[in-house]
């Protein structure tokens, strides 16, 4: 069960101008659940998109890359299939699939962006998603069917909405994303996309996307694994107001990267058999990048996930993945560390006034923070996670079955 994350509400995703989407069911791997998505785009849309960094990556992560270069008219997403691992034959296969939807669509197969999520290294079922994508039937307002389109394991859709007053008008954000395990930075694992109707340069939607990722995505982890499907895509339609100026530009991004935040940490919330939902904090550090490496070397450790999971403050293991992180010239005596309010560690070793049943107490609540004071600078940086429970590893074991 999710961590403190209620289905949305329907009435709360808010349509965007510009956007229309399709859901349908093509069996991809199981009959009878929405595993198709098509999102069409109007004429003025601009796209940008992110990427997974494994070098490993899926058919059509390949071909995704490719066509934004060109007038994206649409995208489609199936689930239950990653079309990784599978060769030439998958190129060609996620490009029949491009083939089917611009016929359909009345557009060039160069024009559509391909995603897929699943299974790695099976065949693509390219027979079914053909004959799915005209039962994809297109509205400008069923969010919430997308996002359960495109779950996996996810227990949870994740979709969200955000309204913006620019200078020329109202603008809206809407999202949606799935995501549960092989969950790590670098595109985090992941299919997310996200649409306004705001009116602004590729060369601006692009940059904004980059940063708004770096924030909110590439800053999640449920077990450290990158998969070889993550993409994230932004797409402007133009259809509402334009952001003219700086300031316009920065409210719009403000509201893309409140979108995309709710939407990675539903990712970890919805983390595969997670029980806690867990904020790491690392301040006080010399660079960002070395607050972020304390921070994933404390998220990213088997040890300290299942403590967590306990709700044990085996405080060694923290200090251990701290001491691990690669940071050069890390002064352990000078660091603090903190479960919530509880000061735990303090010079680098247990806090005298530290009583362990008031750590355990923190660490039994559904979301509690870990921070960490490196005492070297001025940077700071945050990770979201979860805790690994019984119920992660009953769920990778059955994956295929």
């Amino acid at each position: 069960m999710a961590v403190n994350l209620p289905p949305p509400d329907p009435a709360s995703l808010l349509p965007v101008p510009g956007v229309d989407l399709g859901v349908a069911m093509a069996g991809v791997r199981k009959a009878n659940r929405k595993d198709l998505l098509v999102m069409r785009f109007g004429p003025h849309t601009r796209v940008a998109g992110v990427f997974t960094q494994n070098r490993f990556c899926a058919a059509p992560v390949i071909l995704a890359r490719k066509h934004l270069k060109n007038d994206v008219q649409a995208l489609v997403v199936n689930t239950g299939n990653a079309n990784a691992g599978t060769g030439k034959r998958g190129l060609e296969d996620a490009m029949r699939v491009c083939e089917a939807l611009a016929s359909h669509l009345g557009c060039e197969a160069q024009q559509i962006l391909p995603f897929s999520t699943g299974v790695i290294m099976e065949p693509l079922p390219v027979e079914r998603i053909v004959a799915g994508v005209p039962h994809a039937l297109l509205h400008k307002d069923d969010w919430l069917s997308a996002a359960e389109a495109i779950m996996t394991t996810d227990t949870v859709p994740k979709a969200y909405s955000r309204k913006v007053r620019l200078s020329g008008g109202q603008a809206v954000v809407t999202g949606i994303a799935k995501g549960a395990g092989m969950i790590r930075p670098d595109m985090a694992t992941l299919l997310a996309f996200i649409a306004t109707d705001a009116r602004l340069s590729s060369r601006n939607l692009q940059s904004v996307l980059e940063r708004v990722a770096k924030r909110t995505f590439n800053c999640v982890t449920v077990d450290g694994d990158t998969s070889t499907n993550d993409s994230l895509i932004l797409a402007a339609t133009g259809e509402g107001p334009r952001a003219r100026s700086r300031r316009d530009l920065l409210k719009l991004e403000v509201a893309i990267g409140d979108v995309a935040r709710h939407l990675a940490q539903a990712i970890v919330r919805d983390g595969e058999g997670a029980t806690k939902f867990v904020t790491i904090d690392v301040e006080r550090g010399r660079r960002v990048e070395e607050c972020r490496q304390v921070a994933y070397a404390i998220a990213h450790s088997p040890l300290v996930k299942t403590a967590f999971f306990a709700s044990d403050p085996n405080l060694g293991r923290i200090l251990a993945a701290i001491g691990n992180s690669g940071v050069a010239g890390l002064d352990t005596t000078k660091i603090e560390l903190y479960i919530d309010a509880v000061r735990v560690a303090i010079a680098g070793a247990r806090d005298p006034a530290y009583r362990e049943e008031d750590a355990i107490a923190a660490m039994k609540k559904p979301e509690f923070r870990i921070r960490v004071l490196l005492h070297r600078g001025m940077a700071s940086a945050t990770v979201w996670t979860c805790d690994f429970s019984f119920d992660y590893v009953k769920i990778n074991a059955e994956y295929r079955t």
